[in-house]
């Protein structure tokens, strides 16, 4: 099959997906993050200690269905810029070209594709983070409580840094650890 029928092939399906979701649907209740009450922090074994950093410029969009969570579908989109670490010598570092080059890749995402019940308020999260221009997928189990109309998530997975090309090159490279734990505390609201 040629590049073009393939394509088109492609869109037809994905036009008779939309048409089939809309027709039964199949769309999640949207959901506002308080972003105040949120936050998205990171930690590395670095120069034979941990360091930490949060940041803090980011915007996410949710939606959300509490008696049907496997519509879940979430986007964070985070400047990774704003990447604030302790000691507050490694931001520069950590947001700087041999890491996150920041000024050229401004934008870290998380699309969360799935949230499959694992019993009580456990679910395993299914999403994909992009970094760097590079997408990779990640799996990891997250507490939700919803309360009324307020809802709490709270997980943490782990990266390998050197998976999106950050920091795999130069003297830094051996004095960081490979592994970065990423922790995510959303709060969020019916909107």
């Amino acid at each position: 099959m040629d590049p073009a029928t393939a394509v088109r092939r492609r869109a037809v399906q994905a036009f008779a997906v939309l048409a089939l979701l809309t027709q039964t649907g199949a769309t999640a209740i949207p959901w506002m993050v308080d972003r105040d009450a949120s936050r998205i922090e990171m930690s590395v074994r670095a120069f034979g200690g941990a360091h930490s950093g949060r940041f803090a410029d980011w915007r996410g969009d949710i939606a959300f269905d509490p008696a049907d969570p496997d519509r879940t579908r979430a986007t964070v989109v985070v400047q990774s810029a704003s990447l604030t670490m302790s000691p507050a010598v490694a931001s520069g570092r950590a947001t700087g070209p041999a890491f996150l080059d920041a000024a050229r890749y401004p934008l870290i995402r998380f699309d969360l594709r799935a949230l499959e019940p694992l019993g009580g308020d456990r679910y395993t999260a299914r999403a994909e983070v992009t970094m760097k221009g590079v997408t990779r997928p990640v799996a990891f189990p997250v507490d939700l409580r919803v309360t009324g109309d307020r809802a709490h998530l709270a997980g943490a997975f782990i990266l390998n840094r050197a998976d999106f090309g950050i920091g795999t090159s130069g003297p830094w490279n051996r004095l960081v650890g490979q592994q970065v734990t990423v922790r995510v505390a959303l709060q969020a609201h019916r909107a």
